[in-house]
């Protein structure tokens, strides 16, 4: 397990919660304090995530981008 799992976390990058990506969409990371992260998601807004119990997996949206063109 990465000791300072919460630090890959900043704002600014893109994420999924793999379990309702087609519900939430893409979200874009607002704020990261300790293991709560604010994310804003396209379809559903804001949501405070604790990450010692949700999964993120953070996206590179360039790669998203250029496979739908």
């Amino acid at each position: 397990m990465i000791e300072n799992y919460s630090s890959l976390f900043t704002p600014g990058i893109f994420v999924i919660n793999p379990n309702k990506k087609n519900e939430w969409g893409i979200g874009q990371i607002q704020s990261s304090i300790n293991e709560l992260i604010t994310v804003n998601f396209e379809n559903v807004g804001k949501k405070t995530i604790d990450i010692s119990e949700i999964n993120l997996e953070i996206i590179n949206i360039n790669e998203i981008s250029r496979s739908i063109s």
